[in-house]
């Protein structure tokens, strides 16, 4: 909205200073500082309501040091990421954009799937809370509609780079061929990097290239149902899963920023993305999200995201990186949240195949997730949390780097 309301005044009256609104990265700034002055001004009258709510954590026996003081411990803080992370994008954004239109939609769809479940394990006593199937098809629901927009939506348009054969033929001065409907990702460590999705139907015969869709949004549905799933799982211990979330939206958010812009997209030798830099506003105010709810959420946390936050974090950050085409790097990435989802089915594989086999179920690590194990080996939480997010880091430094190894 103040996007708009100054580009009237720059139009019109040439209001001093008001120009400034149309340069994307004073408005990222900005977005951020608003989105982070909401969660640490706000965020402690959101813990105090839910806290008035009685919305308090039931926490399982599991046996793990420092487990019961826990209990109580307001839930449904996820709400205050929500929050810091749309009311900036309104104010700042282009709204008309198709990117910022998925995100919201994103944002809403699965904080009120989060918020279900959260309310059931509250309210109801069901510490189960939602049912496992109506989490995914709440995830395939979104899936497909993500995966039918990027694939049918006209504005959703790439520019690969011209073959030097090419540039000779046409005579042209830009790298670029013009923005055309293809269903390509960036491809990491590849020279030649551009993947094509019709490529997996079209070997068995070149007229199905229209049924490309079959193939391309059951992959988004897949991808955002993991990424969901595997940032919930990650939620185990203070500041973990936000910590790690924010690491790896600071790094989607160079990956929008090149993408979206024609001169870094040529250097970097990546396909240039019309229109997607303008998603930059919402990975500031998310990030900014993120990081004030840490400012609750460290240990000893006086307050939990809750399925409210943990799906929805994951869901966004799988749609984005789907936006941004970097989706092949999701598992290096997210690789906290791959690490904690394969210690979950390494675990429950083998106690099931042991069981069958001896009678007599065993397991590989001590507890899973697997910040669990390191708990019962003695390991401090703030210290799990911390060594995570050092690994964390280390990801994202390699994530970025694939931009120049090909």
């Amino acid at each position: 909205m103040l996007y708009y309301f100054f580009e009237f005044l720059e139009h019109k009256y040439q209001f001093p200073g008001s120009g400034l609104y149309q340069f994307l990265s004073f408005r990222a700034a900005v977005a951020m500082i608003i989105s982070l002055t909401f969660s640490l001004v706000f965020g402690q009258r959101i813990i105090n309501y839910l806290s008035k709510l009685q919305i308090g954590e039931s926490v399982r026996d599991l046996g793990l040091d420092g487990q019961k003081e826990k209990t109580g411990t307001p839930t449904m803080g996820g709400l205050i990421i929500i929050f810091s992370t749309i009311i900036p994008v309104i104010l700042l954004a282009k709204l008309e954009n198709i990117y910022i239109i998925i995100l919201l939609i994103t944002s809403l769809w699965m904080g009120l799937i989060g918020g279900i479940d959260d309310y059931i394990k509250v309210f109801k006593k069901n510490k189960d809370g939602l049912k496992g199937w109506f989490k995914i098809i709440g995830q395939i629901i979104l899936g497909i509609f993500i995966g039918s927009i990027l694939y049918f939506h006209s504005d959703i348009t790439v520019r690969q780079k011209f073959k030097a054969s090419d540039i000779a033929i046409v005579k042209t001065e830009t790298p670029f061929a013009p923005a055309e409907k293809a269903f390509v990702t960036n491809t990491p460590l590849i020279k030649d990097n551009a993947f094509n999705y019709s490529n997996l139907i079209t070997w068995i015969d070149n007229s199905l290239i229209n049924y490309t869709w079959m193939i391309f949004i059951p992959i988004v549905i897949f991808i955002i149902t993991a990424v969901s799933n595997a940032a919930n799982l990650t939620d185990g211990l203070d500041g973990l899963s936000a910590g790690s979330s924010a690491i790896i939206v600071f790094v989607l958010g160079i990956f929008a920023w090149i993408s979206g812009n024609f001169v870094f997209a040529d250097y970097l030798n990546i396909m240039y993305i019309p229109q997607v830099g303008e998603i930059t506003i919402f990975i500031s105010a998310f990030l900014g999200g993120l990081i004030g709810f840490l400012w609750y959420n460290t240990y000893p946390a006086v307050v939990f995201m809750g399925d409210t936050g943990s799906l929805t974090i994951g869901a966004l950050i799988a749609v984005i990186a789907l936006i941004v085409r970097k989706e092949l790097l999701i598992p290096l990435l997210c690789g906290i949240f791959l690490i904690e989802t394969l210690s979950v089915l390494i675990q429950v594989s083998y106690f099931k195949y042991t069981k069958r086999k001896t009678g007599k179920g065993k397991r590989v690590f001590l507890m899973s997730p697997l910040h669990h194990h390191f708990q019962k080996k003695g390991f401090h939480e703030s210290k799990i949390v911390t060594r995570f997010w050092i690994l964390g880091i280390l990801f994202a430094i390699l994530t970025i780097v694939t931009l120049k190894i090909r």
